[in-house]
């Protein structure tokens, strides 16, 4: 059995998943009402690159002040994130002159509040990562993954469900506010969880300079270049499936992201487990095979049934590949260096999103007809990876 803090954690972590996640299906509505629905890729890619460079600092303060303060800070952010949001909407709605001739300030305030919305995960993921791995055996690390992973994709499959609804009954502001509503209920949990890490100490200075002491850990190399091209479909996914999902007839689009997290909650159950039990790498050469078939079923997907069982599969690989690839990385790093270690690994999470998003919204601005080609794409890179990685099984083993 896992301890009590094991569980209030994973509980926390629902919350805080969700708190976040419940707002990106509506955003690409909310930035068209903005005004500048051409700028959809930058909502997913301003968000990672804000979570990107907060990586370089909390890796470090984790190791060295504790696990407490990078939760607490990353809970912080995604509870005032909401706010900003509302107050987006009133400067939108104040009509204020423009900075520029082409972007309204109210769009400029959006893009700096995704950037600042992205340290959210930036720093809890990282404090949560490492703090379950502190409590948690050796022998055990892959199934508790699995368990947190699954507490993760709870949060992402409830969240855009009550946001859409949110949206569609009451509006984008009811939305927002049960948005920060859920970031303060995560908040309180995290704050009853005691520090994890020996000899821990308050946060100096020096864990801010990012040219003092290491800001990266290269052992978790493998692990980083695997989660690539699964980062990079999450972005994309992320990016262009509301605007998929909306010319299939859903309403309710944050359901259909549900469904995907359903099928990774699934998943997770089991995948943690059996890389424990039959190593990190085969299981990533199934799960890369599935984001394959998910990915090109998505492609070629003409009706809510065909979507969402493309939809099953590719959650089923995401469920896969998460918790294998943090157990991986764990496993890769070194004494003492396991946050550093996972943040450099979520540093290829952000940058494989961001690219993934920021490019598949440019290719393609409202044109329906190219999500086929970006959804095989995606597929491509799938299958890509797992024949990599049955090539090198046995180096990396």
């Amino acid at each position: 059995m896992f301890s009590k803090k094991f569980w209030m954690l994973c509980s926390s972590t629902v919350l805080f998943m969700a708190s976040f996640g419940m707002v990106m299906p509506e955003l690409p509505g909310y930035l068209a009402e903005l005004g500048r629905p051409d700028l959809i890729g930058w909502i997913v890619g301003l968000f990672t690159v804000g979570a990107f460079f907060s990586r370089f600092l909390s890796g470090r303060i984790a190791d060295h002040a504790g696990r407490r303060p990078v939760m607490l800070f990353g809970t912080w952010i995604t509870a005032i994130a909401g706010l900003g949001y509302i107050g987006v909407g009133w400067v939108h709605a104040a009509s204020f002159p423009a900075w520029s001739s082409s972007l309204p300030i109210a769009v400029w305030c959006f893009l700096l509040l995704r950037l600042f919305h992205g340290l959210s995960t930036g720093f809890r993921p990282t404090g949560t990562t490492a703090f379950l791995t502190d409590i948690t055996p050796l022998k055990r690390r892959g199934e508790a993954l699995g368990y947190l992973g699954v507490a993760g994709n709870a949060g992402m499959a409830g969240g855009p469900a009550l946001g859409s609804w949110l949206t569609v009954e009451y509006g984008f502001d009811a939305m927002f506010m049960g948005s920060t509503v859920l970031g303060v209920i995560a908040l309180i949990l995290t704050y009853r969880l005691p520090e994890s890490l020996p000899g821990a100490r308050k946060v100096e200075w020096k864990d801010m300079n990012v040219f003092r002491g290491p800001v990266l850990d290269w052992s978790s190399w493998p692990a980083s270049v695997a989660l690539l091209p699964v980062a990079f479909a999450f972005g994309t996914f992320l990016t262009i499936t509301p605007d998929f999902v909306d010319s299939l007839g859903y309403v309710y689009k944050g359901s259909f992201n549900s469904i995907i997290v359903a099928a990774s909650i699934t998943m997770r159950f089991v995948a943690g487990r059996a890389s424990d039990n039959y190593g990190r790498v085969p299981l990533l050469v199934i799960g890369g095979v599935l984001l394959a078939v998910g990915m090109l079923g998505l492609a070629y997907a003409d009706s809510k049934l065909s979507a969402t069982i493309a939809g099953l599969i590719y959650g089923a690989s995401v469920g896969i590949n998460m918790p294998t690839i943090f157990a991986w990385t764990a496993d890769l790093a070194k004494p003492g260096k396991i946050a550093l270690a996972l943040g450099t690994m979520l540093m290829a999470l952000e940058l494989g999103i961001g690219f993934g998003a920021v490019s598949s919204g440019y290719r393609f601005s409202g044109n329906l007809e190219a999500i086929p080609k970006l959804y095989s794409f995606c597929g491509v890179l799938g299958l890509v990876s797992s024949v990599l990685l049955w090539i090198f099984r046995k180096k990396w083993a």
